[in-house]
């Protein structure tokens, strides 16, 4: 017979005391469980399956996993020629193709060395900002669903539409647009283009105050979202974050005010950072309050512009357009805001062929969802669902 002084398994401890009592403790011995979202979940705002190994309802370890959604756009880019790449951009971040288009003209254009007229310039981030506010109704519309407030969605999308009907208006997509050109534009807008413009900036104005009322002093929103997968923008910064991500965590980076192109230098608009009172700096909640005050700026944006672009009888938007784009050997880097952050393009040519010999895409998206394992890691499972929509991450442009 065994001798009972201390006898330990894996889950029974038995101890004989000192008087001749015995004790039995029993460990409660619990393994993580890994639980997959997606890839077809509603909330992962694309085709996204995130591999979850939680404890409990406490998240351990979120890890994303692509490959669902591949547009194989670098791939694409070697064997077509500059000027037909430009449809393909639009299919990356397919909710702002306007901007997607924008980078990748400046990128060629910067190879090219060449100067683009006035008119287009201002006409460029005319279209840009339209679709730059186009894009975070979207995002917020599409958050607020996901957290359970319905009616916010419905107004997003609403006021969506006419963006999208002006739109397609000047270059006939809704929105794979293909109007940005090397060099150009592929039109010039119509004859009562800017008066519609400046009717829909004093139409949304006060929707986009309301909006902004409507989530940020709904006290379920608000609890769903604040104090909620905080990032600091020392790390931030490190993961190479860009966009309202990195002006959510307090930093004030904006390419359009720190690394300005186009007319952006002769603009006067603010860069938003959240200011901690309504928010923890770098939580949910903040990175929705930038995109919300965003498009107010934006509607500055376009009215400095309707009000300083040079009018042109007869204006032709094609007549700087190169007949054959063959750039010098050489690579270049061209970068843009993007409505989800940084869109550069890096691109490789060999001066003889017409098409690049490399075009990398640097996507915002994709940089901003590999946080996900610090973002995550100790919250709970519910509040997943609120950290993913927070990044606004369109997978076209994740995966290209």
């Amino acid at each position: 017979m065994q001798e009972l002084g201390k006898v330990e398994s894996n889950s029974i401890r038995v101890t004989r005391q000192d008087d001749n009592r015995v004790t039995i403790e029993k460990d409660l011995d619990t393994e993580n469980m890994v639980l997959s979202m997606g890839p077809q979940h509603p909330s992962t705002h694309g085709v996204l399956r995130l591999e979850c190994i939680t404890d409990g309802e406490v998240i351990v370890e979120a890890e994303p996993y692509l490959g669902y959604l591949h547009r194989c756009f670098e791939k694409h880019c070697e064997n077509v020629d500059y000027p037909g790449i430009v449809p393909y951009t639009d299919r990356m971040d397919y909710l702002a193709g306007m901007n997607s288009e924008l980078a990748y003209c400046l990128t060629v254009e910067k190879l090219l060395d060449i100067e683009i007229p006035r008119r287009v310039e201002f006409i460029r981030v005319i279209v840009s900002e339209l679709n730059r506010i186009a894009s975070h109704l979207v995002a917020i519309g599409t958050y607020a669903i996901d957290l359970g407030a319905f009616t916010p969605f419905l107004f997003c999308f609403r006021d969506r539409e006419h963006i999208m009907n002006l739109l397609e208006w000047i270059s006939g997509a809704r929105m794979l647009y293909n109007y940005i050109w090397i060099g150009g534009l592929a039109y010039d807008v119509p004859a009562d283009f800017k008066k519609r413009v400046a009717e829909f900036v004093t139409y949304f104005r006060p929707k986009a105050t309301e909006l902004a009322r409507l989530l940020t002093e709904n006290e379920i929103f608000v609890k769903r979202t604040y104090d909620i997968g905080i990032m600091p923008p020392d790390v931030a910064i490190n993961y190479g974050w860009s966009g309202p991500m990195l002006r959510g965590s307090g930093v004030k980076w904006d390419l359009r005010r720190n690394d300005p192109y186009s007319v952006y230098p002769e603009l006067d608009f603010d860069v938003c950072v959240p200011d901690g009172k309504s928010s923890v700096v770098g939580d949910c909640l903040s990175r929705h309050l930038v995109r919300a005050l965003e498009m107010e700026e934006s509607l500055k944006i376009i009215e400095q512009c309707l009000d300083r672009m040079p009018e042109e009888e007869g204006f032709n938007p094609r007549a700087l357009i190169p007949k054959r784009i063959r750039p010098k050997a050489g690579e270049v880097y061209g970068r843009a805001e993007n409505p989800r952050g940084e869109l550069g393009y890096y691109i490789v040519s060999d001066g003889k062929s017409t098409k690049p010999v490399r075009c990398k895409a640097r996507s915002s998206c994709f940089v901003n969802l590999a946080a996900m394992k610090d973002l995550s890691k100790g919250q709970l499972l519910p509040d997943l669902v609120a950290i993913i929509g927070s990044i606004d991450i369109v997978l076209g442009e994740v995966d290209r």
